[in-house]
């Protein structure tokens, strides 16, 4: 048994939960001396360039969360033309959906009806479209941007375990994406509908967004909200946070063309990643 499949084995028992909760905990303390050492030990852990950051001095962020979801620089992610990335981090997976699959990796495939909630008719849409995946990585800046402009539709809590998102326990655990907890938003867009799913993972304290604040944990059912009065975000803007690391699964209703060579790209927010052909362009 090779080392990363069992270290996706030893997660199946693990109280995912709890341990988030006392992860949680710790990153949200006011305690100077804790804040400070978890920071500090943080950065140099996982090399953080505090130059790119709006407040660079790490004692001056009140826990370790506002840390981990510091906001960059004014310029350091200029947006490029055409669909781009809504954060930082490895481009492990796109390409086509066929027949509402999505690749989860080599040799895992999962549902976007799943990944979506259980919906059908939610996942309609997209059945025949494209999606692409953002591994967030602990280094990586965690406020996760519009790839498009668009308009909320819906916004749906989707309960589940709490596996890791590294490529070990993607490779290792079938449906990662359809059975870790997750917030689907749907937009409307002049390239057709999107989907942004956030995915939880290990340790993710919570997820939050820039129209409702903390959204999970919430209760153990699906939960969907549907919006009268339009939010609509232009593209690059900011749309949610991660508490700590994890995974944007972005699903279009139709063909994107992608500039990647191939997998595990590191890219950044504001980085073109591709387009979706003028031809197909109509609102759901």
């Amino acid at each position: 048994m090779t080392r990363d499949k069992l270290f996706a084995l030893i997660q199946y028992p693990l109280p995912h939960h709890l341990i988030s909760r006392a992860v949680g905990w710790f990153a949200e303390t006011r305690l100077s001396w804790l804040k400070n050492a978890l920071i500090r030990a943080f950065i140099k852990r996982f090399k953080v360039d505090m130059d790119e950051a709006a407040e660079p001095d790490p004692t001056a962020y009140a826990c370790f969360n506002d840390f981990f979801t510091r906001a960059l620089r004014k310029g350091a992610r200029p947006v490029a033309e055409g669909l781009v990335s809504p954060a930082d981090g490895t481009l492990s997976q796109f390409g086509r959906t066929h027949h509402g699959t999505l690749i989860q990796a080599k040799s895992q495939a999962y549902s976007l009806t799943s990944l979506l909630g259980g919906d059908m008719h939610r996942a309609a849409p997209f059945r025949q479209g494209s999606f692409a995946t953002v591994y967030l990585s602990p280094s990586d800046y965690h406020r996760v941007h519009m790839p498009l402009t668009g308009t909320l539709k819906e916004m749906v809590y989707v309960p589940g375990r709490i596996f890791s998102v590294n490529q070990a326990t993607a490779d290792h655990v079938p449906g990662l994406f359809a059975r870790n907890e997750r917030l689907v938003c749907i937009f409307d867009t002049e390239e057709g509908p999107l989907a942004m799913v956030l995915v939880g993972a290990m340790i993710v304290a919570a997820i939050e967004t820039v129209w409702a604040g903390q959204i999970t944990p919430l209760s153990g059912q699906v939960q969907s909200i549907r919006f009268d009065e339009p939010i609509t975000l232009e593209k690059g803007a900011e749309m949610g946070r991660f508490k700590l690391g994890s995974t944007v699964v972005m699903c279009f209703g139709h063909e994107a063309s992608f500039d990647a060579a191939g997998l595990d790209a590191s890219v950044r927010m504001g980085e073109r990643l591709g387009e979706i052909p003028h031809h197909a362009t109509q609102t759901s």
